[in-house]
Formats: C-alpha cells, structure tokens, sequence
C-alpha cells in the first residue's frame, strides 16, 4: 500500500454551519476560490482540498489511504470558549464522517483546545469512545484563558497526555498561528517558510527534555513537516544542556530521545540533503512516515514550476541511495500504521478490508 500519513481535506461551503462564517471564525467562498477568517483570506490552490476532488487525486496518483489532519485554521485559539467548542466539534464531526464513509480510504485525526482542559479531557473521550478516532492532533502553541501563547508540552497539558496514553492514541504536532505571537511582519510567507518549522522545535525541545515518550509509553508522537530543525539543532540543544545545567534541573539531555521508537517525522524537508541529514540523525528509517502535506503548495504536488510530484522525495532518495527499496516500502506503509496503531496494527488492516 500506499498510505499518507499527512494530508488535509476542506468540507465543502455548504457543508460549514451558518453561525461560523456569521462570526468570522471560517467559511469557504460558493465558488471555492478562497477560504476565509476575520482579516483573513488563502486562495485554493488545489481542486483536491474537497473530498471527490481528492478521491480521484488519489487513484490518479496511486495513493491507496490518507490520514486526514484537522485544518490548522479551526485550532480555536482566541475564540470565547463557547465558539471554540462548537468550531472544534463541528471539524471533529466532519472528519469523522470521512472516516465512518471511507473507512478505506482515510484515517482522520481530531482536534482539542490545551486552554480548555476540562473540556479536551471530554472531547478527547467523546471522539474516542463515540466517533472512533485514534489521532489526536495538536498545535505546536496554544492561546490558554489567560491570554499567553504556551508550548503544547507543558506541566498544564500533561493530563491530555495521560488520556491520549490510555487510549494509546496517535499524536500529530503541528505549527500555526506563529504571526500572533511573533512580533514580526507577515510577509514573503515567513511564518510558513521559517516559522513554522522553529514552532515544531520548540515543541520537541520540550516534549524530549520533559521525557513524555518515556513517561507516556502508549502514545506515538509524530512532528510534522520533518521536525526539519529538530535534527540538525541537536548539538546545540546539548551543548546548551552541558554548559548551562542550572536551567535544566529534572529534564532529560536531548540526545537520550534520539531514535526513540515513540517520535516519529514525516518525509516533508523538501530536498533529499535534509532527508539524509534526518536518517544520519536517528540511524534509523523506522521512525520516518510519508507525508505529503496535499494539497497545499508546499506540499508534495504536480507542479512543473516546483518540478515536483507525490512522492518525488522518496523517489530520489532511492536513486540517491539513501534509502533502500525496502525502505521505501516501509516509509510508504508500514511506518505509518505502526504510528497510527502501535504494536495493533492488524487493527488498522481489519478496519480498512
């Protein structure tokens, strides 16, 4: 098989409820052209953003299964919690129905609000018990009641993860919404191209030095976009460890959690140098999932101007020589549905049969 273990999916404009585009928190334009926010707007690039559109992308590009993320627009941060709670329930719902419909053809994730932990507590259970989720999908930051923007990994959210380990559930970390908290102009897409990927370092460099692979054992974590900054910034991270002990009392040295077989990162650095520099790093392929990031324009789409296609970095890596053949077949399939399900991965297979 070929599974993508990260990929994205818009409901259609009449599919978005009244009340969220009456408060400006997201709605698609009749012609789906744009999507929206308050003082927002993204053009839609890709015909593929909607499920039959994407069905047939799929079967055009031998792609047999999708993990469907939630959009990183409905995170909810700054929304009342009233709002935030019905946003969020209506994303969860709408990739459930995916599923449930799907079930061949797409794993989907769900999203809970770390400010609001009494109520992530229910919906983490509500989607489990209920819909039949198994991937909790978490920003990088969070807005909490207070008014300050929080790294997910924190002393506050760890009954979250205490949850997610007893249902031993997939996690799936990844970066938005770093204009609102860094003081910089939005501009030359900075935020997507730089930003996002410091956002993903920082939340590892917290969920290693507080030691949650170890300390939730059932929980597989996933950091997207190649945790790109995660593996070259190590020496770094260690040597700050080294020298500076005095901020670091109780926390683990970053490189115990290198190659741990709890972390996982998926395929989307962009250019085999930093593919290669990623599997030098963990030794390893075995933690390294497919993802595409379909279908935003920096993703893994056909586009003559990018010279690129689904899988193309896969592809390369294996002329390369960077990866083996069998590799290959293991980053496209195995690797993720052992992300997904652990050591149950005949779960996975008599869900999808």
């Amino acid at each position: 098989m070929k599974i993508n273990g990260h990929s994205h999916l818009l409901p259609y404009p009449k599919q978005i409820p009244a009340f969220m585009k009456d408060k400006e928190i997201f709605w698609i334009d009749d012609d789906r052209s744009f999507m929206r926010q308050k003082n927002w707007q993204r053009p839609i690039t890709s015909e593929s953003f909607f499920l039959n559109e994407k069905l047939a992308w799929m079967d055009t590009n031998n792609i047999d299964h999708a993990v469907i993320l939630n959009l990183s627009q409905l995170y909810g941060n700054g929304l009342t919690q009233s709002d935030m709670k019905q946003a969020l329930r209506f994303q969860n719902d709408f990739n459930a129905e995916i599923q449930a419909n799907y079930p061949k053809k797409f794993t989907s994730g769900f999203v809970i609000h770390a400010g609001f932990v009494d109520g992530a507590l229910w919906e983490i259970e509500r989607c489990v018990e209920k819909l039949g989720l198994k991937v909790l999908c978490l920003p990088t930051h969070y807005l909490d009641t207070a008014g300050n923007w929080k790294g997910i990994f924190n002393p506050e959210t760890e009954p979250i993860l205490e949850l997610a380990n007893k249902y031993n559930l997939a996690i799936e970390v990844h970066p938005y919404d770093g204009e609102k908290f860094i003081q910089l102009e939005n501009t030359s897409w900075r935020f997507h191209l730089v930003w996002m990927l410091a956002q993903c370092a920082d939340s590892y460099h917290f969920y290693t030095l507080n030691g949650y692979y170890d300390k939730y054992p059932n929980i597989r974590t996933c950091f997207a976009h190649g945790g790109q900054l995660n593996h070259i910034n190590l020496g770094r991270r260690t040597q700050g460890f080294d020298g500076r002990p005095d901020l670091f009392e109780g926390k683990n040295r970053p490189s115990k959690a290198i190659g741990h077989p709890n972390i996982y990162f998926d395929t989307l650095v962009h250019d085999t140098m930093s593919f290669e520099v990623m599997i030098k790093r963990l030794k390893t392929t075995d933690q390294i999932i497919l993802g595409l990031d379909d279908p935003y324009p920096l993703g893994e789409m056909e586009s003559e101007a990018q010279s690129s296609y689904p899988g193309k970095l896969l592809d390369l890596a294996i002329k390369q020589d960077l990866i083996s053949k069998q590799q290959h077949q293991e980053i496209w399939e195995n690797n993720v549905v052992r992300w997904l399900y652990g050591d149950q991965v005949e779960e996975f297979y008599q869900r999808i049969a």
